[in-house]
């Protein structure tokens, strides 16, 4: 935690990431939060998802807000463009603000209005809304950005490619001057940089370069069981390994303790390494795994770092990854050197959406399998024990003449049957492995859920509701009975399918673009609709209460030095 320590966060912020088991902040969480903390100028924030930047704007944000009780109003409006990044971004929130009593609300279409009403008047520090469902309780007055502090637009280009830019302006119009504005893109297209110009006053630039590229060599796998299930289902593949050499990664110093110890008690060969370890501790035990007399390792990621160690089987993330770039420093220590290796993830039924995002923003394949029977472990130990015995050309004197004695008034059949019970029976016992429970349908909502597809195909293209749910079918093989809610706007469609479907049209789609847009996009992992006002659709194509189209906003933008000066002595 020291270097979270120097970047001046609170001690609550400090022990909320303590017990989330971040170790160290991530490149964007670096360089965002002294800025924020130190600083009254706007950020621009260039960094791809997955990057850890909800924590890099949100630890120091829930920081500086200053909270009165008696008078709850908005502090900090963060927008996505997503009701699914709306719901990440306010669960990621409440779980960094620790003992602070600050009320975080997500805000999106789809859910009942009245509801989020009630709990805006009751009072709200911060507000996750999207861009459509924050219009409507500006237009319902539901909503008071008077004593707002923060704005921040989270994958500005995202709420772009979806046609929220005029929403997002007339947002902007009505948070005052006094609020401080924090903008993150993947990419800076012209309209984000002239959103920049006319609503930022002087601002930071920070852009973090991503590698996404994984390892090739390294065939990527995931396993979708229950947290009490994992420890399991790493036993189950150690033992189904004819040769298991390879690094476990946990999350938190304590999980490396306990998987430890639980894997010593199976008798398997392991140490763990995680930050509370003396250097001289570390060097011995490296040591050791390096001569291969350790053939488990169980670190953290700050314990790993500087560790290169060639010709390793296997790399577990018995823990998902913090980000997308841990995920790729650790699957990238196995796979080298021209021999292949093997990456697997376990992944609980609430972690499916986290996993998928990581697999389109890492463009990986990654696999899912079934956790290995106990049959088919016991199978094939058996096999290796044979082989191996088969392979054995040596024998001593004093075995053969041990073996004469062994044969004598038996049959050699059932004296070498009695011979490898007593040597390996505790190897083939079913008895120590334990049941594993499946993942059924009710317990997995992401991966049998709905995604919404955006195609960049709309009426100025000549695109009907027929003629899209027909290319999809012919092109994608998904049947039309699966293909629902299409709606169809001047420049764009979206429609609604099954998750497994989603996957397979991006597949499909991948190589076609319009113009430098990708043809087909996920816009969302479940759900059956895309973020929108109750009526219409995003940006000029949504009509306002009277059916007409709303202006963009009621002020002309602001050119650059146009601004005053509306920091808060």
């Amino acid at each position: 935690m020291n270097q979270f320590e120097e970047l001046g966060l609170s001690a609550v912020s400090l022990e909320a990431l303590k017990v989330k088991g971040f170790e160290e902040p991530t490149e964007i969480q670096a360089k965002i939060i002294p800025l924020v903390l130190n600083g009254d100028k706007d950020i621009i924030g260039q960094a791809q998802t997955g990057t850890g930047k909800t924590a890099a704007f949100g630890l120091p944000i829930l920081d500086r807000l200053e909270v009165k009780q008696k008078n709850k109003t908005v502090k900090a409006l963060i927008l996505a463009p997503t009701r699914e990044l709306a719901v990440q971004v306010a669960e990621e929130l409440n779980s960094l603000r620790g003992e602070r009593k600050i009320a975080i609300l997500p805000v999106y279409g789809g859910q009942f209005i009245g509801h989020q009403i009630s709990r805006i008047r009751e009072g709200v520090d911060i507000v996750v809304g999207t861009p459509g469902r924050i219009i409507d309780h500006l237009e319902r007055k539901t909503l008071n950005f008077a004593d707002l502090s923060f704005l921040v637009l989270d994958e500005a280009d995202e709420m772009l490619n979806m046609g929220f830019i005029d929403e997002v302006k007339q947002i902007l119009e009505s948070a005052g001057e006094s609020r401080r504005m924090l903008l993150f893109s993947a990419t800076m297209p012209d309209p984000i940089r002239k959103v920049a110009e006319a609503y930022m006053g002087e601002y930071e630039m920070v852009r973090i370069e991503k590698n996404t590229q994984t390892v090739s060599l390294t065939d990527q796998i995931y396993f979708e069981v229950h947290e009490q299930d994992k420890f399991e289902a790493l036993c189950r593949i150690i033992d189904m390994e004819e040769i298991f050499y390879g690094l476990v990664f946990c999350r938190t110093k304590i999980g490396v303790d306990e998987l430890v110890h639980k894997l010593s008690e199976r008798s398997y060969a392991v140490e763990g390494l995680h930050g509370d370890m003396s250097q001289a501790q570390r060097e011995l035990i490296l040591g050791r795994f390096r001569k291969r007399r350790l053939t488990v390792l169980v670190a953290t990621d700050v314990a790993a770092r500087g560790i290169d160690i060639t010709g390793l089987s296997h790399v577990i993330n018995f823990s998902l990854p913090q980000d997308t770039e841990s995920y790729i420093h650790r699957i990238g220590r196995t796979g080298r050197a021209g021999s292949e290796g093997t990456a697997i993830t376990f992944v609980t039924p609430s972690e499916y959406r986290k996993l998928m995002n990581l697999k389109r923003v890492t463009k990986a394949d990654i696999r899912r399998e079934d956790v290995p029977g106990v049959d088919a472990i016991i199978a094939v130990k058996k096999e290796r024990l044979v082989k191996a015995i088969q392979d054995f050309s040596g024998s001593g004197e004093e075995y053969r003449t041990m073996a004469k004695r062994l044969l004598e008034g038996r049959d050699a059949e059932e004296a070498l049957a009695s011979v490898l019970t007593y040597a390996f029976q505790g190897a083939l016992d079913t008895s120590k492995y334990t049941a594993i429970r499946e993942v059924k349908k009710k317990d997995s909502v992401d991966r049998t859920g709905k995604s919404r597809i955006n195609i960049r195909l709309g009426r100025k293209d000549g695109a009907t509701k027929r003629l899209l749910a027909d290319m999809i079918e012919q092109e994608a093989g998904v049947a039309s009975r699966d293909i629902q809610n299409i709606e169809i706007f001047d420049t764009y469609s979206f429609l609604t399918v099954p998750f497994h479907a989603a996957e397979k049209i991006v597949k499909i789609f991948r190589s076609q673009t319009k113009g430098k847009t990708p043809l087909v996009k996920i816009l969302s992992d479940r759900g059956g609709n895309r973020d929108r006002p109750e009526k219409g659709g995003p940006g000029k194509d949504r009509p306002g209460k009277s059916g007409k189209k709303r202006p963009a906003g009621k002020k002309p933008p602001r050119k650059p030095g146009e601004r005053k000066d509306r920091r808060k002595k």
